[in-house]
């Protein structure tokens, strides 16, 4: 093995890829429990200098403002005000240019490592218009206004960020111009973490636009304190389910820290048959939900003193543990901006209260976003991105998985585009045993989660011969066509089908889409569509999260006993 040489799977690759899918599926799920990913050392070391990268750039941009960003005396200076707010809106840059969340190897970017501002420059891209088809701003592809517009955003950012102090003219101009990019493509918002970094950029607005606020910081300061209390509040109402402790699993069985197989084979009930959650991953499911709920519980009501040491040690240990497991959609500036928040708001700030906003329209507008969407998310998840819903990490996402037959995937050429296709991108690096061995992987990612278990059932009645077509897991598709893809299966859903069609053009069976929307809160069930490019809506349905979680990721709840080679 190289260097950057992933760890093989303890199959042969390219016979691996003629079994049938049951069989694949089997394989990968049982190499993934052992394995994960398999990702070489040294790409750990890449996003470990990227993050360094990211700090070092907030302490340039803080140095802009006289008495800040001398690392030296770095103690004297880290919790101003200002420099929290430099910290949001550089971070608010790095996730638009593509740099954070979804960036690297590990959501499937080779090459390039990044999609964000090599696709958001670009005319003629695809995009997601918040009102499909109306003239100007509705269409599929990007235009020269929609990347100036986004150009004029990067520009606006890069002048906050070189300014001594942060003006209200700035603010409202971001907050403004945000929105109206995830009009004319709601990719966009979701970049801009607009449950967090946007939210907290209005904050910052309204509390500028009061008199005297910018001698006292107290209105945004609590406003701050209020998104970030949601933030975890809501990460932990979202785990109250049964997709959880698949998610803990799989986590444990990819940590670069947890290397140990005897650890990973007691994640699972009996490795290598019976691959669901053991009582040990169930059980830190569960203190993982307690921790990321009582984090914002002690915080929210610490006066200071021991309480809030008691409560930042929590912080630190829900965050320390996420960002040690290196989560496939590699959030790990996002952990640290988090920490920081922390940092900067309750412990340099313990007198301000979520109270101190007062009666005023943004706390109307801190209701709405903090609440009101969050919630309609949990019981609609249909209707809003389990990102603004603030639902992360619970594994109860939507998703989708796109069914190319024989080589119809060669017309996604016809795209603007600034990366080919993945096992493109991996050959410029590996063998093909190698690069098929990365894929299968990518597999069992999908199916050790206990949603992916409706894949076995759903593929067959997606297609008549699975074996003809080529397996897509619909955040890849949604990486190489969108530039931009961070678990939210919404991005690679009927629109995204829609924008690719219209330039594509693939016939009736070429491209099968299955699309599988999160449980609602609730209810027992999750509803699943299967959807042709070219004829529409073929069969949809419901399916029981009991009986997904009384099988095992490659078994079919309608296949009798003995008969699971499907797809054949």
């Amino acid at each position: 093995m190289g260097l950057l040489d992933p760890t093989p799977p303890p199959y042969d690759p390219l016979a691996w890829e003629q079994a049938p899918f049951s069989e694949r599926a089997r394989q990968a799920c049982q190499a993934w429990a052992i394995q994960g990913y398999g990702t070489p050392i040294p790409v750990y070391l890449v996003y470990a200098f990227k993050l360094a990268f990211y700090v070092g750039m907030w302490a340039v941009f803080c140095s802009f403002t006289p008495g800040l960003g001398d690392l030296r005396n770095i103690s004297q200076w880290w919790l101003e005000p200002v420099a929290f707010q430099k910290a949001i809106v550089w971070s608010l840059l790095f996730e638009m240019l593509g740099f954070g969340c979804g960036s690297g190897p590990l959501t499937a970017r080779y090459m390039p490592p990044v999609g964000g501002f090599l696709y958001f420059l670009r005319p003629g891209t695809t995009k997601l218009p918040l009102f499909e088809g109306i003239p100007l701003i509705g269409g599929p592809r990007r235009t020269v206004l929609d990347a100036t517009l986004y150009a004029t955003v990067m520009w606006l950012l890069i002048w906050t960020l070189i300014s001594p102090a942060i003006l209200r003219e700035q603010l409202f101009a971001l907050v403004i111009l945000i929105l109206l990019l995830g009009v004319v493509d709601k990719t966009l918002f979701l970049v801009a973490r607009g449950e967090h970094y946007w939210t907290t950029l209005v904050v910052f607005a309204f509390a500028a636009s009061m008199a005297g606020s910018e001698a006292n910081p107290v209105a945004w300061i609590a406003g701050a304190k209020a998104v970030q209390l949601a933030l975890w509040f809501w990460a932990g109402f979202s785990k109250l389910n049964h997709h959880f402790p698949a998610v803990v699993c799989v986590m444990t069985s990819n940590s670069p820290f947890t290397r140990f197989r005897w650890l990973r084979e007691r994640m699972y009930r009996s490795y290598p048959d019976d691959l669901r959650p053991s009582g040990l991953a169930t059980l830190m499911a569960h203190a993982g939900t307690a921790l990321e709920l009582g984090v914002p519980l002690v915080l929210m009501f610490a006066p200071g003193g021991t309480m809030l040491v008691v409560g930042m040690v929590l912080m630190l240990m829900l965050h320390g543990y996420i960002t040690s497991n290196v989560p496939m959609g590699v959030p790990i500036e996002w952990n640290v901006m988090v920490v920081y928040g922390a940092f900067a708001l309750f412990w340099a700030h313990p007198e301000v209260t979520v109270l101190d906003v007062g009666p005023t329209p943004l706390a109307a507008f801190l209701l709405v976003m903090l609440v009101a969407v969050p919630l309609v998310g949990n019981l609609a998840p249909r209707a809003v991105s389990f990102l603004m819903a603030m639902r992360y990490y619970a594994g109860n996402w939507p998703y989708g998985v796109w069914l190319f037959r024989g080589d119809s995937y060669k017309k996604l050429a016809k795209l603007t585009k600034s990366s080919g296709w993945v096992p493109d991108q991996l050959a410029l690096f590996y063998d093909r045993s190698t690069a098929v061995g990365l894929i299968s992987k990518v597999v069992a990612f999908r199916m050790m989660h206990l949603h992916g278990r409706a894949l076995p059932e759903l593929l067959p009645k997606a297609v008549d011969d699975l074996e003809e077509y080529e397996y897509a897991e619909g955040e890849v598709v949604a990486g190489v066509v969108l530039g931009w893809n961070f678990g939210d299966g919404h991005l690679h859903a009927d629109q995204l089908l829609r924008a690719v069609q219209a330039q594509c053009q693939f016939e009736a069976g070429e491209l099968r889409c299955v699309f599988v929307e999160a449980q609602p809160l609730g209810r027992g069930t999750q509803a699943w569509r299967i959807v042709d490019a070219h004829s529409g809506l073929i069969e949809q349905g419901e399916l029981s999260v009991a009986q997904m979680r009384a099988r095992q990721p490659w078994e079919a709840s309608n296949l009798a006993a003995g008969d699971a080679d499907f797809g054949r």
